[in-house]
């Protein structure tokens, strides 16, 4: 029996488990019978266990004879990347993909086991399945990861040199693709709703659980992917605007408004057009940031090879969104609210300002994103959409942004005055308006970096507030203060709070950063930005896994550096560049090897004719707080976990 041909029996498997699962729900609708989707849910896992099983073993213990594996694998890949190649090409990101559907799958057919004859649930459970069903056929057709090796090899190529150079490739796709997965499920619940005509039910709270939990882990997968980014990349940059990048940023866009609409739903019966809306948005996204990444119509450093994936991924794309938008009009007289927002000056028309901000800027990045495709299928030229286009309209945003994040839970429902608001407000205002006043003593003058401050201090300190009106609350009623900051109010400030810290890093980074190159010899110094780099020499470091060359760097006498060009086994016509950080709370010192002075060159560096042989050239990024980026990512994580607890509290007025 060969790999390939246990391979595509789990397949099959995992695919007849789901398409009877489906359809025997659909039975129990029509017949009002029991369904026994557990049981179809049950085999769905245990054959996506088996098919990530036999890719992994086949990895692991590289076996060449899977074509997935000799084109992905070698005998000198180590452990962790051998693992981490299931997701390092095509077919295996499509199996991740369907191993943590069919997870989320169960986890629905568990969480709602008690209620599995409601037709809500019958119906969600059923677009699971069938959505499922819809990436385990991909990898039955055009996204076969099992197919078997034509002749044989006795060493495969290795990962992607870019794949290979750093440990967050084991964490950063599978948190990103737990986020798009998780986004299935609120839509599974939104389009039950409409087909059944429960709008008014309480599923819109359940759906904004699940969807806090995809948030979280989206988010936590876009921050580590621009850690892993300016970690591996060579640029010193975080974000670039990349198209891949963008089709995950779409979906984030998108769920933030919803989680933060839905609030108004629950406390005033408003929004229900939006959110349902927006919930069917989301996950159509997430299906088009597919296409961006699968199909090949976009070439980026994200994005992998071409294939025959782009109609199918493009048709269930339009599928998905014609289909919502169909059951939307049709039940467009149940999503109709008996009442409206009161007044602008309110909660709920912060909220309505909030999702005009968000969609519409999700709206500018997928014209920004999807114009090239667009010019290119029309006029047959090429044209690209670059930073500064994303930029203009990305720091407006989200300066509104933090203002609404200030104003927001300061305001009263139904309608707030100005005074009230200044009285909940006003410490936090006076301690921003002294912190810009000691910035400007202290010779800052950048504008939008002292506006960044002033709203993300006011925000954080209305934040602090609502939690420790939580916290009195608590003690008022004699509960301990932990037990109210469990919960949608509490986590939603924690996210609040992670927010400022991310902000203020990407401010300050952004703002106050230092770029340059500078040329030095062997054991020649110079300072940039008030750091001091000394070039102490070269080391040539050769493994079972790599060659590379390193550079000798000292920062500030004491930290040691190693910046190198690296050459991967398998992979010896692909050199990367390595780059060297020294980061603490203040400041990151960002060092890469751009050059080296001579005649000729084996390093695989950039030689530098007009240099002394023996010389360097360094790059050198000095970026403040950049590490508040990371922290801020953490604590936002954290706060989307606490908000998926039950417990509900009122937060103080």
């Amino acid at each position: 029996m060969t790999l390939s041909w246990l391979g595509h029996a789990t397949i099959l498997f995992t695919l007849t488990s789901l398409v009877l699962g489906a359809l025997d729900l659909l039975v129990s609708l029509r017949r009002r019978s029991l369904a026994h989707s557990r049981w179809f849910a049950g085999g769905a896992l245990l054959g996506i266990l088996s098919s990530a099983g036999v890719m992994e073993f086949a990895l692991v213990s590289h076996n060449f004879s899977l074509a997935y594996v000799a084109e992905n694998n070698s005998r000198f890949t180590p452990l962790v990347y051998s693992i981490t190649g299931m997701w390092s090409a095509l077919e295996g990101s499509i199996l991740l993909w369907s191993l943590l559907l069919i997870f989320c799958l169960v986890a629905v057919v568990i969480r709602y086991r008690r209620e599995a004859s409601d037709d809500v649930v019958r119906w969600a459970t059923t677009i699971v399945f069938a959505v499922a069903a819809y990436f385990l056929g991909l990898m039955a057709g055009p996204a076969d990861p099992f197919v078997a090796t034509v002749g044989t090899t006795s060493s495969g190529a290795g990962p992607n040199a870019l794949l290979q150079d750093n440990p967050l490739v084991a964490i950063h796709p599978p948190l990103l693709y737990l986020g798009f997965v998780g986004f299935t499920i609120p839509f599974a619940f939104a389009v039950a709703m409409l087909i059944t005509g429960r709008v008014r039910d309480r599923w819109p709270l359940e759906l904004r659980r699940w969807t806090v939990l995809s948030w979280g882990a989206l988010t936590l997968g876009i921050v580590l992917g621009a850690w892993w980014s300016y970690q591996v990349l060579g640029w010193g940059g975080f974000w670039g605007w990349d198209p891949v990048e963008n089709a995950s940023l779409l979906p984030w866009l998108t769920g933030t408004a919803y989680i933060h609409s839905v609030i108004v739903q629950d406390r005033r019966g408003l929004f229900r057009v939006w959110n349902l809306s927006l919930a069917l948005v989301t996950f159509a996204l997430t299906i088009l940031g597919t296409f961006f990444t699968r199909s090949g119509v976009l070439q980026s450093v994200h994005a992998f090879s071409s294939s025959s994936l782009g109609p199918l991924l493009m048709g269930f794309f339009v599928l998905t969104i014609g289909g919502g938008a169909a059951l939307v009009t049709w039940r467009g007289d149940d999503l109709r609210s008996p009442v409206g927002v009161d007044h602008p000056l309110s909660r709920e028309g912060v909220f309505v300002a909030n999702n005009i901000i968000f969609v519409g800027f999700a709206v500018v990045v997928l014209l920004g994103t999807a114009f090239p495709l667009l010019y290119e299928a029309i006029n047959g030229g090429q044209v690209t959409v670059g930073t500064p286009y994303f930029a203009t309209v990305a720091a407006p945003a989200a300066v509104v942004v933090l203002a609404l994040m200030a104003l927001a839970p300061a305001m009263s429902w139904r309608r707030s005055t100005w005074p009230v608001i200044w009285s909940r407000l006003r410490t936090s205002a006076w301690v921003a308006i002294a912190t810009v006043f000691f910035l400007e003593l202290a010779g800052v003058r950048h504008a939008v970096a002292l506006a960044g401050y002033f709203l993300a201090i006011i925000a954080a300190g209305s934040a602090l507030r609502t939690l420790s009106g939580l916290v009195r609350s608590a003690r008022r009623k004699q509960r301990t203060p932990w037990s109210v900051l469990l919960g949608p109010t509490a986590g939603g400030m924690i996210v609040h709070l992670g927010v400022v810290i991310l902000s203020v890093g990407i401010v300050s980074s952004t703002s106050f950063v230092t770029r340059g190159e500078v040329t030095l010899a062997t054991g020649q110094s110079t300072v940039v930005a008030g750091q001091t780099l000394t070039f102490n020499g070269f080391a040539v470091v050769s493994d079972a896994v790599k060659n590379a060359t390193e550079l000798k760097v000292v920062v500030n006498r004491s930290q040691q550096l190693r910046p190198a060009i690296t050459t991967f086994r398998g992979r010896e016509g692909q050199t990367v560049g390595t780059p060297a950080i020294d980061s603490n709370f203040w400041r990151d010192v960002y060092v890469t090897f751009d050059a080296v002075g001579g005649k000729g060159s084996t390093s695989g560096a950039q030689v530098a004719n007009n240099l002394p042989a023996g010389s360097v050239v360094l790059g050198v990024t000095v970026e403040p707080q950049l590490s508040w980026l990371w922290i801020g990512g953490i604590v936002i994580a954290l706060g989307s976990a606490v908000t998926f607890f039950r417990r509900r509290e009122v937060a103080p007025a």
